[in-house]
């Protein structure tokens, strides 16, 4: 039995985005901003109603339109690329165009709207989080490819330009770094979950706060989940009587760099995590092995910490 009436396909771009109804051969274009959003709304407000919208990631541009829906109350799913390009080659299609990926995406929620988690909006606070660490790591690459160039053979007709890049970098990160600390102070669940991570071995204030911002579901999952949603689950290998070798991926890739710099700091450590990394070493497990393995060790159990302390918060109102 459907859950909705109608399925819309929204695909955005930086200038625009493309609506298409599942079962209707026409499409119709809006500017991507507020006057635009507003006239989609207004003109299928009868469809959209009882719809399931489905879009895509696309680096940001979709985020007013998808605030703007949510915040009216309508059902949003906001779609993996790779699960909608994978489900777009399945019917051997090569032809693309904005039209053709809006019929698609509203294909895709009518055949899987029953597995597709509708998009909640974050706390204010949460979303202004995002965009600090966001901008944060943006500069501290800008700050590594400054710094390659400096050092870079023949630079030396370069190198004032430079170090006066590299000052003016290093300046805002440290003013956004002030920022997000301000702002997780000012907030009590935020300061108690960043405390909570801080206790884990080898999650430090950069870890914590990254952690916090750019994985919102963090202790809300079970732990097959949230080792999965990381990439740091084992991805099966087996064919009959073939069993292979078993590797991880996917996932939220920008998350497992600094997951693998916690397992580093605790797998140094007097901690039972180091422990754990010395008992697969002695297992004969390799390095990287055991680190993936301690990386999904972190992870689990912050997933259980931070779900603790939400059941916590909930009781006593924080």
């Amino acid at each position: 039995m459907l859950l909705y009436n109608n399925f819309i396909g929204l695909d955005i771009g930086k200038f625009n985005f493309v609506v298409a109804i599942h079962g209707k051969k026409e499409t119709k274009e809006y500017n991507n901003n507020s006057n635009g959003i507003t006239d989609f709304i207004k003109d299928y407000k009868k469809e959209i109603s009882s719809a399931l919208c489905v879009l895509e990631t696309t680096g940001g541009y979709e985020m007013e339109l998808l605030l703007t829906l949510c915040n009216q109350g309508f059902a949003v799913h906001r779609a993996n690329t790779r699960k909608v390009k994978n489900f777009i080659r399945s019917f051997g299609n090569a032809a693309k165009s904005d039209s053709l990926d809006a019929k698609a995406l509203a294909l895709y929620g009518f055949e899987r709207s029953e597995r597709l988690e509708l998009f909640k909006v974050q706390s204010e606070q949460a979303l202004n989080l995002y965009e600090l660490v966001g901008r944060r790591n943006d500069l501290k690459q800008m700050l590594i490819a400054e710094k390659n160039r400096f050092q870079s053979p023949r630079a030396d007709l370069i190198k004032s330009s430079c170090v006066k890049i590299i000052e003016v970098l290093e300046e805002q990160i440290a003013s956004i770094t002030k920022k997000i600390d301000d702002l997780i102070a000012k907030d009590k669940l935020l300061q108690a979950k960043k405390e909570t991570l801080q206790a884990i071995s080898g999650i430090g204030t950069v870890v914590s706060n990254e952690l916090i911002a750019l994985l919102p579901k963090l202790g809300t999952l079970n732990r097959k989940q949230i080792a999965s949603l990381v990439g740091v689950a084992p991805i099966s290998n087996d064919s009959s009587r073939y069993s292979g070798y078993r590797r991880t991926g996917h996932g939220r890739n920008f998350v497992r760099p600094m997951l693998f710099v916690a397992a580093m700091t605790a797998r140094d450590s007097n901690s039972e995590l180091k422990v754990f990394y010395e008992k697969l070493i002695n297992r004969g497990k390799k390095k990287m092995v055991a680190m993936v393995a301690l990386m999904r060790k972190i992870i689990v159990i912050a997933n259980a910490k931070l779900r603790d302390l939400t059941s916590s918060a909930e009781a006593i109102k924080i």
